[in-house]
């Protein structure tokens, strides 16, 4: 089976018709010129970095992939596929030509290919995994070989792949395999997520996590105090409803942001130091040893260990009150899923 690419008709699939109309696709960063001498990533990264100097390494990197591979990683007769978000309707058809600068389907894309298009397909027809390997916002990448599969499916049959998985004597219904497809797919979207925040967490300095514990605190109902630099005595944070630590509850937080796993000694240096009434918050984005735990259980004071997928877990359910001071630390978006 030959590869199958996505090409983006633009933001909103503004040349949608012209790709279909011209046969063809097309990408922009035209300002570069031609890319007919251009055969390495190397040197189209070296005239995007030069055109566009403002913008990042990354994002050189990215459009210098995304020209290459339109360049010279696409080959005549692979399959190409756009799509036409407000209809719906992915275009599938077969790459007939080589690579050329030509301003045909519009001049802010004159990097173009020539595609003989075979028809189209609607997303209604496509199995929840395909829908989902469809989804990325890239200019062009590579569809995945079962995503492709059931989009020639599709183009051929024109039915629901359920009704494929029916007259083969499938036992499953169509809203069993949807609702167990559409289940699989949230988990995955919400541990990639999770995983996210944790890398974001993760590359805060020590200041920053002190001040996303504070502010975790306070969208909590506390005002907090937090240390100054330097020795601490055990505490990085004081949290109580007056702020002065005088009303109970007086919550004393201690902050390590390190890989390394807190041990039972740097427990009880943390214990060491607490009041009778005091309540003890430990947060370690390294997690603890088993033998911190068990010291904990066997405090004194009542003490919670928080690593960092509590810290994660906190930070979601209270995002709403958090401060924009903490926000600013920590900028997340609130996606709606369907139910």
């Amino acid at each position: 089976m030959k590869r199958m690419w996505m090409v983006r008709a633009e933001t909103g699939r503004r040349l949608y018709d012209d790709f279909k109309e011209k046969s063809a696709v097309a990408v922009g960063w035209g300002e570069i010129g031609p890319l007919d001498e251009l055969t390495s990533r190397e040197a189209i990264i070296e005239l995007v970095a030069q055109e566009w100097p403002d913008q990042p390494l990354q994002a050189h990197r990215m459009a210098a992939s995304q020209l290459h591979r339109f360049r010279s990683e696409i080959a005549d007769g692979d399959r190409i596929v756009t799509y036409n978000p407000s209809r719906r309707v992915y275009l599938v058809g077969t790459a007939s030509g080589p690579y050329r600068f030509d301003p045909l389907i519009d001049k802010e894309d004159p990097n173009l290919r020539p595609v003989t298009w075979d028809g189209e397909v609607s997303r209604d027809l496509l199995t929840i995994a395909s829908k989902n390997s469809l989804g990325a916002i890239s200019t062009l990448f590579l569809i995945p070989d079962h995503a492709a599969k059931d989009l020639e499916r599709a183009l051929a049959t024109q039915r629901p792949a359920v009704e494929e998985a029916s007259a083969s004597g499938a036992v499953s219904t169509a809203s069993d395999e949807s609702e167990v497809e559409v289940s699989a797919l949230i988990e995955d979207v919400q541990a990639r997520a999770t995983e996210f925040i944790k890398d974001k967490i993760s590359a805060l300095d020590w200041r920053g996590m002190q001040q996303l514990a504070a502010g975790l605190l306070r969208a909590m109902g506390y005002k907090t105090r937090i240390s100054p630099d330097g020795p601490d005595r055990g505490k990085d944070i004081v949290a109580s409803p007056d702020g002065f630590g005088f009303e109970a509850p007086r919550i004393v937080v201690e902050v390590k942001h390190r890989t390394a796993a807190m041990g039972s000694q740097e427990i009880r240096s943390f214990l060491g130091g607490r009041h009778p009434g005091d309540k003890g918050l430990y947060v370690s984005t390294g997690g603890f040893t088993k033998d911190a735990r068990y010291e904990a259980d066997r405090a004194n004071i009542p003490i919670h260990l928080m690593g960092i997928d509590d810290l994660v877990e906190a930070v979601i359910e209270n995002y709403d009150a958090l401060d924009s001071e903490t926000r600013q630390l920590l900028p997340l978006k609130r996606i709606y899923w369907p139910m």
